[in-house]
């Protein structure tokens, strides 16, 4: 049995070997990290069949559950969206009992997730070069905000102090207006999927030679990475990008354009698109027009083109542009706010999900992403509760129930 209550036996494909949706099935996870970055990156692990146990404080747990409203069952909702499958050990790191045992779960574990700022690692002895000196079999996934050797290495880093750093937080927003944080925690989740795929290559490659890497990432390099077509732009032509709304300043039309009841997307990308796009519209004479012939002419007639499409789209509703371009082709989609998302029966009837959740009846979590053959990954487990799993995980490790009880007595090992 794993930790997510699916039995070895059910995982099996007929060949005998875990299905892809299980493929890390034997694979032990000590994810050390909080917050949002390590977390979700343990979680994609979790979600590949293997076996995390999350390491945190007693008594508060994690600070992400604390990082409401909106919570749900009493953890907040970006805590239960990133730690879903995993077991919860509650340990105080700081206690030399604390340090035994976090050595005990290090030598029986094949990946450790952490992601302390450098200076932090460096007291607690969880370096990579420490750790691998110890465990040399280890892969260490080490999530920084900022390179750990540049001058910034020891400053904790959140993720609009990134979107900032990066550049990603000055080419979003409106035209002309203030900066603003892309809508979702792009820079720690983004780090936390770079994490997970770099802890599969390096299982890969102990696979051949038996050795341990050390997995670096930072959150920073993920921003350099998101925004990398901007940076070569700058190279290529000198000029630096602002925010353009929805917009992107190699195409045009591209972005939102207003209905009566909302917006909708208009993703116009070729020539021919555009030809199609003003005659669903009824703008034929914008479609002739010398100005719009081309895609470079009409990203330099940028503005002019957008008033013409605003004004054709704003007497109709969202529904009807959508249909309109449906018919002709034209790439386009209503801008739905999460309530609207939320509802739709093709998205709780696929990704958004029930799943089973001891405290929350009606509990849901959104599936990972990848489908094999046409099917999803089954559910992996709801997020534990702080130190649910201390106990059953002491007791693997080879600790006595007395012994358990006096660590929890003594404040080492919190219960749930």
């Amino acid at each position: 049995m794993d930790g997510s209550g699916v039995s070895d036996a059910e995982d099996q494909s007929t060949g005998g070997w875990p299905g892809p949706a299980r493929s890390l099935n034997g694979i032990r996870v000590l994810d050390l990290s909080g917050n949002l970055a390590g977390p979700y990156c343990g979680q994609i692990l979790a979600d590949l069949g293997a076996q995390v146990v999350k390491v945190e404080r007693p008594g508060r747990g994690d600070p992400a559950r604390a990082w409401a409203p909106p919570d749900w069952g009493g953890d907040g909702t970006l805590f239960l969206a990133s730690n879903r499958g995993k077991r919860s050990l509650a340990l105080e790191l700081g206690s030399d009992q604390g340090a035994t045992i976090l050595e005990r779960l290090l030598s029986r574990s094949d990946v450790v997730i952490q992601a302390f700022r450098p200076d932090v690692a460096r007291r607690f002895g969880l370096t990579g070069k420490e750790l691998r000196s110890r465990h040399p079999g280890l892969i260490i996934c080490t999530l920084t905000a900022f390179d750990p050797e540049g001058p910034l290495g020891d400053r904790p880093g959140y993720d609009p102090l990134i979107q900032a750093h990066s550049g990603i937080l000055s080419v979003t927003g409106p035209r002309g207006g203030a900066p603003v944080r892309v809508g979702t925690s792009m820079m720690d989740m983004g780090a936390g999927m770079w994490g997970a795929l770099g802890i599969l290559a390096a299982l890969r490659s102990r696979d051949r030679d038996g050795e341990g890497r050390e997995v670096q990432i930072s959150l920073e390099d993920v921003g350099l990475a998101w925004g990398a077509y901007h940076l070569m732009g700058v190279e290529a032509s000198g000029q630096v990008p602002g925010p353009m709304g929805t917009g992107l300043g190699m195409i045009a039309p591209y972005g939102a354009f207003p209905t009566r009841d909302g917006a909708v997307i208009l993703a116009v990308g070729t020539d021919e698109l555009f030809r199609r796009c003003c005659l669903a519209l009824g703008m034929d004479e914008v479609a002739r027009d010398p100005r719009f012939t081309r895609n470079a002419d009409r990203v330099r007639h940028r503005e002019g083109l957008e008033a013409a499409m605003a004004e054709a789209t704003q007497g109709l509703t969202r529904e009807e542009v959508e249909v309109r371009m449906v018919a002709a082709g034209v790439p386009c989609a209503p801008v739905r706010d999460m309530g609207e998302v939320a509802a739709d029966p093709l998205v709780r009837g696929g990704a958004f999900r029930p799943e089973p959740h001891p405290r929350i009846p009606a509990y849901r979590a959104v599936a990972p992403p990848p489908r094999w053959d046409g099917e999803r990954s089954p559910p992996g487990g709801p997020p534990p509760a702080v130190g649910e799993h201390s106990r059953e995980i002491l007791d693997e490790l080879g600790y006595s129930p007395e012994v358990i009880t006096r660590l929890m007595e003594e404040g080492v090992v919190g219960g749930p």
